[in-house]
């Protein structure tokens, strides 16, 4: 106890050399969130003061709490303990920070695994998980379900009218299925209640294929690494309703008791393979993400495509959830992030449409498996170095706030992203560097690169706003989709197809058309006539300039008069040498493009400005030295740019016109200073 009052001596005279006043409480939430994750279950309740006196130094204006927390809070089935969680959402208002609940059901207490194992989710091997880690429930089981509602009713009716909660997360980073008999089970009704008869089933699956003939619903499996496509297909689709099911009975739970102004959210994992996150966040007020770098630096790329897509997800705002605080303990090496890089981050994600930007987490545990993790203050309570630039950050989100407010993203250009496609290709890459998340990056990087909002959208998101619509690997294409396609391209838009599209139907069946399938090859005036895995790489030549192809190429083939060959191969393999890679053609005001193969980044980047230029999309700064990104958000009346240097080096910037810098006083500038990782946002009317 003397250690412990001593550091907190500390941990006040920090504080109070801050700042010699407290800001009042205004009770007036913000118009940009900074936050991070606070574990008060973990501390003396005497401490808790002091970090939140921190957490106001530093513009932290909320806190997410309780997502861990079951064990705490229902230390015994049925009895319940929220006296600590009511004192430390009042001890956070008396600072001005708002609070999060996250509903603890990705960590149940061990009364509940140990008198209920049915509880607990089964691995591909049979093995059940054990207790002490978490995700180790099972999403099926009804049981656990009930144990879920309970607890999220009781925490809506103790702070459902809280007027410091501001909102809920939903469990935490869903990841995990379950392969027990309860689960295969449900599998098996959810195919049933799809297809209605075994016949049908057979028929979309080709089940003749191997004997794979199904005469019972109970004969059908939960498939294990390679197995019949379209039961891997299936098997996604319903990992993806079974999610939403999941989440849906803590929604209405919640619903059904909380100040309807309460949003709800679910903090997502970007990249995460094993559900549709459409499916999953439609009931949600709209999409997290939880944004990890690992191992290395920022790919300004690959993060702001992961932003899109987040966005994309209910074309609404967003939250980051949870971000690293330098670095994190999980990645091969847990580098720290450079000095200016978790600012530059956060700039970025708020760039691409993040209301919220929140750390995980604030304080290093003493314990746990998560022990050195980055945090902004250290295990004897003090800030540790980066805090002083999210203090920084703080102090410019607080600033800039009324230039943002009311706005968000507005794209011209599209990246049409398909879970079905990207599950089918998995499955079957046909090259072992067929990574989907690559690909997606090697079509994103030159339209960032190239000055202008990007939006990535599903399949079945509306077109007619876009001038540009790019879908990189649409390999699943049912009839209806690609009517809607056409449809776009004959009012006007400029459509371009990546390759590997249009194999495949709605059953992840070959469809017996070559590929890009029949609307769209007599759409396009062309067709595939061959694909080729390759060891090397090919070159290609044309009105593009010259490259080479890798990973994957499609020989082309015109086969109506009007469709063009701006790209061909060169000597390769004898199969491709001469032929086209990537044809065109003018349908009315539209056009249809379709580029066969996996081209190189300075190709990739001719390629794409010549596209946006046929489709009079153009960069609002023009063209922008190396390593400098602009991302534009409007609404409200208001024009605000965010303006980043990725590069390692200072950068200077000229602008079209003299705007105001609002991080420095609203000064009048035509020409930007920036140094490495530095940040500036610009508005006018």
């Amino acid at each position: 106890m003397k250690r412990l009052s001593v550091l907190m001596f500390l941990a006040i005279a920090v504080t109070l050399s801050w700042s010699q006043t407290s800001p009042q409480v205004t009770n007036t939430q913000p118009k940009l969130w900074l936050g991070t994750a606070w574990y008060p279950e973990q501390w003396p309740e005497q401490r808790w003061d002091i970090d939140l006196q921190m957490m106001q130094q530093a513009g932290i204006n909320f806190v997410r709490v309780a997502e861990f927390a079951w064990s705490t809070m229902e230390p015994q089935e049925g009895k319940f303990n929220f006296d600590w969680l009511e004192h430390a959402i009042t001890a956070a208002q008396k600072h001005n920070i708002y609070v999060v609940l996250g509903t603890p059901t990705a960590a149940p207490p061990a009364w509940l695994t140990q008198k209920y194992p049915d509880t607990l989710r089964v691995d591909e091997e049979g093995q059940r998980a054990i207790h002490g880690t978490r995700q180790q429930f099972s999403f099926t089981s009804p049981r656990y379900r009930e144990f879920c509602r309970r607890i999220a009713t009781e925490m809506a009716k103790r702070f459902g009218h809280n007027p410091n909660v501001i909102g809920w997360q939903i469990d935490n980073e869903y990841a995990e299925d379950s392969h027990d008999d309860y689960t295969r089970k449900q599998f098996q009704l959810w195919l049933k209640a799809k297809y209605r008869t075994l016949d049908s089933l057979n028929s979309h699956w080709a089940t003749a294929y191997w004997s794979q003939t199904y005469d019972n619903w109970d004969e059908i499996p939960i498939p294990v690494a390679g197995h019949n496509p379209s039961l891997l297909l299936e098997w996604k689709r319903f990992v993806s309703d079974t999610y939403k099911s999941y989440q849906h009975d803590q929604v209405a739970a919640i619903r059904a008791v909380a100040d309807p102004r309460h949003f709800i959210t679910h903090n997502f994992m970007g990249w995460f393979n094993g559900f549709s996150q459409y499916v999953v966040s439609e009931e949600l007020t709209f999409p997290s993400w939880d944004d990890y770098i690992g191992e290395g630096h920022l790919d300004p790329a690959k993060n702001a495509f992961l932003h899109d897509f987040t966005r994309g997800l209910k074309r609404t705002p967003f939250w980051v959830m949870e971000t690293q605080p330098g670095s994190v303990n999980w990645a091969p090496i847990n580098n720290s992030l450079d000095k200016g890089e978790v600012r530059e981050m956060a700039w970025e994600a708020v760039g691409h449409g993040a209301e919220a930007v929140s750390y995980w987490q604030w304080r290093s545990a003493l314990g746990g498996q998560e022990q050195i993790h980055g945090t902004l203050v250290a295990p004897d309570g003090l800030p540790v170095p980066l805090f002083d630039e999210v203090r920084q950050l703080g102090s410019e989100f607080a600033t800039a706030a009324d230039a943002l407010s009311g706005t968000q993203p507005v794209s011209k250009v599209a990246v049409i992203h398909d879970y079905d496609s990207r599950w089918a290709i998995q499955f079957q890459r046909h090259n072992k560097d067929f990574d989907t998340l690559q690909h997606y990056r090697s079509w994103y990087r030159p339209l960032q690169r190239a000055g202008v909002n990007i939006d990535v959208i599903s399949p079945s998101a509306p077109l007619t706003s876009y001038k540009l619509v790019v879908a990189p690997e649409l390999n699943v294409l049912p009839d209806a989709l690609a009517q809607k396609l056409a449809d776009y391209v004959k009012q006007g838009g400029h459509l371009v197809l990546g390759p590997r599209s249009g194999q495949k139907d709605e059953f992840n069946a070959l469809l017996p058309a070559r590929q890009p399938g029949k609307i769209l090859i007599n759409l396009l005036g062309g067709q595939v006539e061959q694909y080729y895995a390759l060891l090397d790489p090919a070159p290609v030549s044309g009105e593009a300039g010259s490259g080479e192809a890798k990973i994957w190429a499609e020989r082309l083939q015109i086969v109506t008069p009007g469709a063009d060959t701006i790209l061909q191969y060169g000597k390769s393999n004898g199969w491709l040498d001469g032929q086209p890679v990537l044809i065109s053609r003018q349908v009315g005001s539209g056009r249809i493009s379709y580029l066969g193969a996996w081209v190189d980044d300075a190709t990739m980047d001719i390629l794409v400005r010549s596209a946006l230029d046929v489709s009079n999309v153009s960069a609002p700064f023009g063209a922008l030295p190396d390593g400098i990104e602009v991302c534009e958000r409007e609404g409200a009346g208001k024009h605000t740019w965010i303006v980043l240097n990725h590069a390692k080096e200072n950068r200077e910037i000229v602008l079209p016109r003299a705007m105001k810098n609002v991080l420095h006083g609203g000064e009048s500038t035509q020409k930007l200073q920036l140094a490495a990782h530095d940040v500036a946002v610009l508005s006018e009317p």
